[in-house]
């Protein structure tokens, strides 16, 4: 007989809203890239499944760790309508959890290890990525798997990393043996654990909004996970001031520790007013949107871009809405600025780079401000849709 795990696992109901029509990648009754527009009555099990198998290219991961996501959160939250606040690919029921590390316990044949360029062999701690970017269609082979044509995600509409075990394609893992020496035991897990989120920060701000130049101004609007990796990366990378803008106590002080010189509470202070006072009226030379707030907070970011004397400057949009930004033309045309949509995390080698990073002392552990169990976890998924005094809460495997 099969060995059995548990999975928290989320449920929903399928029930289009008016006007909605299946897309070419979309399955009846199963799965659709338009989720807030079709999933009713989300509610989160813990189920009972079978332990997976791998395929000859695939691995076995014993999950150690897996940070709770936003994504995780607005999945599992409803409007007034009932429906899902997660606007994107979806496909119910399934396994939630995808900031995952672990240790590979099997290994299919052709199973490669990028960092040996051999097969895995078992033992080797590892993270990866959550997006199963299929390598066969046309953004893929173009260079852009975080575009791909048949993009299936981890803890989306594939089963995730809220479980003991799962399997994965060899392709999208990566080693985390660089980060051996600054982690001891299983902390280099609650380290990998970072890395997902770290490298959709790091490809909104560096390889899709181009990057800084050391000495650059940057303003970061949001304190959740990928808001706080972004001060990280662009601290790192020489800015000289990285202004946050978020009203939770706790995670702007976080916010500090991790890379901001300034933080903002625009519900206490007018966000425009205090980010050119900062920058002497130069404003910034790049804006990451990461609160899913487009109405409320770009007016404030293009006042910032129209009185600042910062030309070209660049707003990189990474947290998923379904809200029109109310943009003015005029103001890009006459700041020569512009507006950057950024989606995951794969590719550019955003991964090795992260972890590098880590291993030479970019410490992302300290945004993890709180572990549970994985019975914890659907309680613990369900506060984040209103306790914001936690940035990042982990599960960590018993």
């Amino acid at each position: 007989m099969a060995e059995k795990m548990a999975g928290v696992t989320l449920v929903a109901d399928w029930a289009p809203k008016p006007g909605f029509k299946l897309g070419a990648k979309d399955i009846e009754g199963r799965q659709t890239y338009l989720g807030s527009l079709v999933w009713r009555n989300p509610k989160i099990e813990i189920r009972e499944y079978d332990v997976p198998t791998p395929g000859p290219e695939e691995v076995l991961i014993e999950v150690k760790a897996c940070g709770i996501c936003g994504s995780d959160v607005h999945m599992a939250q409803a409007d007034k309508d009932g429906y899902i606040f997660y606007p994107g690919l979806t496909g119910f029921p399934s396994i939630l959890g995808h900031e995952l590390s672990g240790v590979i316990v099997q290994a299919g044949k052709k199973a490669f290890d990028k960092r040996t360029n051999k097969p895995f062999q078992g033992g080797e701690r590892v993270t990866s990525e959550e997006m199963l970017w299929c390598a066969q269609c046309r953004p893929c082979a173009d260079g852009q798997p975080n575009h791909c044509e048949r993009l299936d995600e981890i803890g989306f509409n594939v089963h995730g990393a809220y479980a003991k075990y799962m399997v994965l394609p060899a392709r999208t893992i990566w080693s985390l043996e660089p980060m051996a020496h600054r982690y001891k035991g299983d902390d280099i897990f609650l380290a990998g654990s970072t890395v997902e989120p770290t490298c959709v920060a790091y490809n909104a701000v560096i390889e899709r909004g181009g990057g800084i130049r050391p000495g650059d101004r940057v303003v970061i609007l949001g304190g959740g996970p990928i808001g706080m990796a972004a001060c990280a990366i662009l601290k790192r990378a020489g800015a000289s001031k990285v202004i946050m803008s978020e009203p939770q106590a706790e995670r702007a002080q976080l916010a500090l520790q991790l890379g901001a010189t300034h933080v903002i509470n625009p519900l206490k202070e007018d966000f425009a007013d205090r980010v050119l006072e900062i920058t002497e009226g130069m404003g910034a030379d790049l804006f990451m949107e990461a609160t899913g707030l487009p109405t409320v907070v770009y007016p404030g970011i293009e006042r910032v871009i129209w009185e600042g004397r910062t030309l070209n400057s660049r707003v990189v949009v990474t947290a998923r809405a379904e809200a029109k930004m109310p943009v003015t033309g005029e103001v890009l045309q006459v700041r020569r600025a512009s507006i950057i949509g950024a989606q995951g995390h794969s590719g550019h080698g955003n991964f090795p780079r992260v972890i590098e990073c880590m291993a030479d002392g970019m410490d992302m552990t300290k945004m993890i401000t709180k572990q549970v169990g994985l019975e914890e976890l659907p309680q613990n998924i369900l506060n984040l849709q209103t306790d914001r005094s936690n940035c990042k809460i982990t599960y960590v495997a018993k």
